[in-house]
């Protein structure tokens, strides 16, 4: 092909690439590949031309932009956790009591009606695992639930349980909010059962320092779950100035950003309760730090530092 049929054939594609300001990644990316190729073409035919030397340079145009596209994907990773995140905890914050509330009143009425019914717990954990535990108990070791299992395969499970968990809370969220706050009764009423069962048998304390490694953790998720559950069901509910369907999808959103920022702290979880709470017998100290730890954590990450960021940009503004 001669080299002004070549030009004139893409002479309108290349100035439409080169005049582009801005453009999404996945179109920046195969614009290059377009530029390549005719740069490709235009050194095997015509390499010494000002046509192989304008599609060399803006090919390096399109690189430059690929690079950037690549880079702040990266920041806009960073950003998600260090800014985005934190923010949609503060913007939420009411909600997120309003769920820790929901938990706190479901697992005092597990816990009282443990105690006031002594089959409760086998109904609502079953009877082998209540028979299960009374025979570790009887061999002195009552945790002995958290050795059954092989580290690996108890870490996989539980995490991915858990963020199923949190997905299936936060979905129901959709049912006007009612389907969220039956979720967090549900778990808060097996939580606080659960932990009676353990004080009543004088093992309270112990009980805390052991499945509380693990729990603290997983147990702060569920309810932040919770919120972004109720934080999608009121979008629905009061759209406010938004339409109700730009509302819903807002929630939706937020709510989802919620969910996708507790992966980290399910596997974190996951981690503790297959590697570390089987460790029953280790100091108090090292299992108070850990427990101590991970709360301190979450009220920092989910409190403090949102109201921080959130005061810095008030003050920038």
């Amino acid at each position: 092909m001669r080299e002004a049929l070549f030009v004139k054939q893409n002479s309108e594609k290349w100035q439409h690439y080169d005049s582009m300001q801005q453009a999404n990644p996945d179109e920046v990316a195969n614009q290059f590949i377009e530029i390549t190729n005719d740069l490709a073409y235009a050194k095997t035919f015509y390499p010494n031309s000002k046509t192989t030397a304008y599609l060399n340079g803006l090919a390096s145009k399109l690189h430059r932009s690929v690079y950037k596209n690549k880079k702040e994907k990266a920041n806009r990773f960073i950003h998600f956790w260090k800014t985005e995140l934190p923010l949609v905890f503060f913007q939420y914050k009411k909600q997120i009591w309003y769920a820790f509330a929901f938990f706190i009143i479901s697992c005092a009425i597990g816990a009282l009606s443990a105690k006031y019914d002594d089959t409760f717990v086998r109904l609502i954990m079953g009877d082998s695992y209540v028979n299960m535990t009374n025979e570790n108990i009887a061999k002195g070791d009552p945790f002995g639930v958290y050795k059954r299992q092989n580290e690996f395969m108890m870490f996989f499970q539980i995490g991915a349980n858990n963020i199923y968990v949190a997905l299936y809370t936060f979905v129901l969220g959709i049912i006007f909010s009612f389907g969220t706050i039956v979720s967090l009764f549900r778990n808060g009423i097996m939580l606080g059962s659960f932990q009676y069962f353990f004080f009543s048998k004088g093992l309270g304390f112990q009980s805390v320092m052991v499945i509380w490694i693990h729990g603290t953790l997983e147990i702060s998720a569920i309810v932040l779950a919770g919120a972004a559950g109720i934080i999608l069901g009121n979008s629905l509910l009061f759209p406010k100035t938004y339409s109700r369907m730009a509302s819903v999808l807002r929630g939706a959103k937020d709510g989802l950003k919620i969910v996708i920022g507790l992966i980290p702290i399910f596997l974190v979880a996951a981690f503790f309760e297959s590697f570390v709470t089987r460790h029953t017998e280790m100091p108090l100290v090292l299992s108070a730090s850990i427990l101590l730890s991970s709360a301190a954590f979450i009220v920092w990450y989910v409190f403090i530092y949102p109201a921080k960021i959130k005061l810095k940009q008030t003050e920038s503004n």
